[in-house]
């Protein structure tokens, strides 16, 4: 076995001699495929960029299969893991694809599922130390029925990250106390966050010179845009209905789904979409962009990921994890002497239609995902190419590489004890509950690919004035329904395809318990807790 393996591959939770083992049965199981060249894709972050540039050279030294491990972004993964289902052409031999498509996956027909794999000739290619319960997203990946249809490979959240060198500021703190009448803290609701980025925007305004501000966010009309708010912005404003990964009946994505079969996203068929609450949640969305840079309207996804990292930001709402690695590089100002960030994460926010039991954000589980067109040779040694980036072996490197951990065993080595510290309070997040919380989209969502594309379309003409948020998610909900409707007629053969409500008064469907809910018009009082008592929360 190469040396340089072993030594790429430390830490590891594994003893030594378990990971000779465990890398031994990869070189042993591989052999039939010794000479093949096998092609997988994944969006371009850290993560993939490690298994693409380092791992994959490490399994063809370990295995003498080939891996083009190819990165590109999340939409064109999508756009190719749609055009090999269509035409039926084997593209890929695998797809790391967001667990956000498992709605689509159970229903299309078109995948080998995990439950498959894991038993193909009588387990022979599965590893033995795979440790499915190690994984702390696969709830993530199931159908309504328990079937596994994709592997998590990496996961990352959606928190609050704020300055809390900032935060902490004694004359800061005053000023706000005096201003607002609470303490300046970890914000609970909306209107706190709210207050706080006026505190920072208009009222301190400028800190040693730099102009500062106290909300960053991106509105460029780019499908970025709609991840913005699929991504579970309306469960933060408390859109859906209690319960977990989803709410049932209606989700996050403002879908009512009633025995598995979508019914409808607009209220007049029991859905959200363009409920009170969601009207609130874009409301919001378009009211704090005034508290931004002025660049903030033009920038996409990873244009404004980099405004952290300038230390001009007080608070954003919710942040993407797996930009840690991004914020904790040397001579930043966001970064003291010793390497510590000036910067936590915490719990975000909630809108005052939120209610507890109810999911508090989303995470973003991107996982193995395999077709069944694919030759059963190619789809085997990719899947041992899986469970090679997801193994013992390899995790915990990868994790402190990339900062998006998927095993609990990982999350609670010394390792991870010792890292704590300089991650800003992300390792605190893994380990509570709150990593059950944050949720991935649901089955609810039949058709991702192309349903995901309407979220950008229609919110980018309520950030541009066309349509008041009010319009906006009208017509929105409206093409929704309309998609649920077609995909009744087409997808007569699943088990859970749409069968749409009939249209009913909307006072109906305001009057019943639960989701949609009815217009709340309470006055909210801005609500913060010290950073210790607000990280208890997620436990």
């Amino acid at each position: 076995m190469p040396k340089w393996i072993i030594q790429e591959l430390q830490p590891s939770t594994l003893s030594s001699d378990e990971q000779q083992q465990e890398l031994q049965w990869f070189k042993s199981q591989a052999e039939p495929f010794a000479g093949l060249t096998i092609r997988v894709v994944s969006e371009h972050i850290d993560t993939h960029v490690y298994e693409s540039e380092v791992l994959a050279k490490a399994f063809y030294d370990l295995t003498g299969i080939h891996v083009i491990h190819e990165l590109t972004g999340e939409d064109d993964v999508i756009k190719k893991l749609s055009a090999q289902m269509v035409t039926g052409l084997n593209l890929y031999d695998a797809y790391i694809n967001d667990s956000d498509l498992v709605g689509s996956h159970f229903r299309s027909g078109a995948i080998t599922t995990i439950s498959e794999l894991l038993t193909f000739k009588s387990g022979q290619y599965t590893l033995p130390t795979l440790d499915l319960n190690d994984f702390i997203g696969l709830q993530f990946t199931r159908d309504p029925f328990g079937v596994i249809y994709q592997l998590p490979d990496q996961q990352f959240a959606n928190l609050y990250w704020y300055r809390s060198d900032w935060f902490e500021n004694p004359s800061y703190k005053a000023q706000f106390k005096q201003q607002y009448g609470y303490e300046l803290g970890v914000p609970q609701n909306w209107q706190a966050y709210e207050d706080i980025a006026r505190f920072f925007s208009d009222d301190i305004n400028t800190i040693e010179g730099v102009r500062v501000y106290g909300h960053m966010d991106y509105a460029a009309i780019d499908p970025s845009l709609g991840w913005r708010i699929s991504d579970a912005w309306l469960s933060m404003a408390g859109v859906g209905d209690a319960g977990l990964p989803n709410g049932l009946p209606v989700d996050e994505w403002g879908i009512r789904v009633e025995n598995c079969h979508p019914v409808g996203a607009s209220v007049s068929r029991g859905g959200a979409l363009n409920s009170p609450a969601a009207v609130y949640a874009l409301e919001k969305y378009v009211d704090w962009l005034e508290y931004a840079p002025d660049e903030a309207k033009s920038l996409t996804f990873s244009e404004a990921g980099k405004w952290l990292a300038t230390g001009k930001i007080a608070q954003q709402i919710f942040w993407y994890s797996a930009f840690v690695g991004d914020l904790t590089q040397p001579n930043l100002p966001v970064v003291d002497d010793q390497g510590i960030p000036k910067w936590k994460v915490a719990p975000s926010p909630v809108g005052k239609y939120w209610q507890k039991g109810m999911k508090s954000g989303y995470q973003d589980a991107g996982s193995w995902t395999f077709l069944k067109n694919t030759p059963k040779d190619r789809q085997i040694a990719a899947w041992l190419y899986a469970q090679f980036l997801v193994s013992k072996s390899v995790s915990l490197k990868k994790t402190l590489v990339g900062f998006t951990p998927i095993r609990l065993s990982d999350l609670e080595s010394d390792v991870m004890t010792k890292k704590s510290p300089y991650l800003g309070g992300l390792v605190e997040f893994y380990r509570s509950n709150a990593r059950n919380v944050w949720t991935p989209t649901g089955s609810n969502v039949p058709d991702y690919p192309n349903m995901a594309g309407f979220w950008w379309l229609y919110v980018s003409k309520i950030v541009d004035g066309t349509y008041s948020p009010k319009q906006g998610l009208d017509a929105f909900a409206a093409r929704v329904d309309a998609h649920l409707a077609q995909l009744e007629q087409t997808m007569v053969n699943s088990q859970c395809a749409p069968k749409m409500n009939p249209i009913k008064d909307e006072s109906f469907w305001l009057s019943q318990p639960g989701s949609p809910k009815p217009l709340n018009q309470q006055v909210i009082k801005g609500q913060t807790l010290p950073y210790e008592e607000a990280i208890r929360v997620w436990n």
